[in-house]
């Protein structure tokens, strides 16, 4: 198992720790219902250092970057930061990724830990020209810091340059002389940043972070309930190489206008329809389902549950999961394993409507 170079510091601090994506990650500190209640309220600092990034300096146009994803990055200005997949022929997602715009013809591919390996070799498979693609990951650091009042507390460390950041775009930053950048973007659905900076500053960025009154450590235990009440999908959970946008709900994520590894399946998936549909769902009690159970209708097992939790926020059970067929917001389910029977409804996502974002 690999750890980041936060992991003394998360031990010192009392973290539970787990295995994820093939890291030893901190799972909690305090407990996953006050981190959770924590972030929404105030700020909380994620170590994310397990993501990966890669750095591509290459023509748009010669690469066939463009050709690689699924989003529309022509279009994006310098600075910008946008949202997509990466799919194999079939239109199966390989991974979802976030695109960033460094300037012209600079980019940063930020991925998931488990597939950033296979990641970096579809992406050597697939660039064409001259390009310059290095896997930065090993030396990148990467902080996340969301709550409502994270903009007040990376403006004392950053300037007043950080207030001209507006949602889903980057810039460059300083932190002690050392070069970083900050994106205002999240995964916890409230106004937030993720500053990726050398692993060698990461620490101390780390340490003056939690100097702030206001800033408390937050395990990926609280990630997990808080996007998953705003319905933001998880790979390796939610999404897969076994489902596609399309089946996912998230074509809007995906330009069709134009040529991409993938198109093809989903043109034909769009025409002949998908065999499952990712839904939303809703418990009427506290009860919490949880990922493997399966989804039944009217005694016949349509579905798995791929995601699901107690909501801090709702105080109810809150889910996601494939199903076979179409079930309209409202529709009754029960999500059962093992001798327990969770009655849902279908909702409509998000779950968390009112938030900083």
């Amino acid at each position: 198992m690999l750890k980041t170079p936060l992991y003394d510091i998360h031990l010192a601090l009392g973290a539970k720790i787990a295995p994820f994506g093939g890291w030893l990650m901190p799972i909690q500190y305090q407990g996953i219902l006050a981190e959770h209640s924590h972030i929404r309220n105030a700020v909380g600092v994620f170590d994310i250092c397990h993501m990966g990034e890669f750095m591509l300096e290459a023509d748009l146009a010669l690469s066939g970057l463009d050709r690689i994803v699924t989003q529309n990055i022509i279009s994006m200005p310098q600075g910008s930061c946008r949202y997509g997949f990466m799919l194999n022929d079939q239109g199966g997602i390989l991974d979802d990724l976030v695109v960033y715009r460094v300037n012209e013809n600079n980019w940063m591919l930020v991925v998931n830990a488990a597939t950033t390996l296979s990641d970096y070799e579809h992406l050597k498979r697939n660039l064409s020209g001259q390009y310059i693609l290095e896997d930065v990951s090993s030396k990148t650091g990467k902080l996340d810091v969301q709550g409502p009042q994270s903009l007040d507390v990376l403006k004392n460390i950053f300037g007043g340059g950080i207030l001209k950041l507006k949602y889903y775009t980057s810039s460059e930053f300083f932190f002690q002389n050392q070069r970083c950048i900050v994106s205002r973007t999240g995964y916890t659905g409230e106004l937030g940043f993720e500053i990726y900076i050398s692993t060698d500053y990461v620490i101390k960025l780390w340490e003056v972070l939690l100097k702030d009154g206001r800033v408390k450590p937050a395990g990926l235990g609280c990630r997990d309930t808080l996007r998953l009440e705003m319905g933001y999908p998880l790979y390796g959970q939610d999404l897969d190489i076994n489902h596609t946008p399309l089946s996912a709900g998230l074509i809007k994520f995906v330009d069709l206008s134009k040529n991409f590894i993938g198109k093809d399946g989903l043109l034909k998936e769009q025409k002949s329809g998908s065999k499952e549909y990712l839904i939303y769902f809703q418990a009427d009690s506290r009860r919490a389902p949880r990922h493997g159970f399966a989804i039944f209708a009217n005694d016949q097992r349509v579905g798995t549950v791929t995601s699901g939790s107690f909501s801090p926020s709702l105080s109810v059970g809150i889910g996601m999961g494939y199903v076979s067929g179409n079930y309209d917001i409202g529709a009754e389910l029960i999500v059962k394993e093992a001798g327990i029977e969770i009655p849902v409804k279908v909702a409509r996502k998000p779950f968390k409507k009112l938030t900083s974002l």
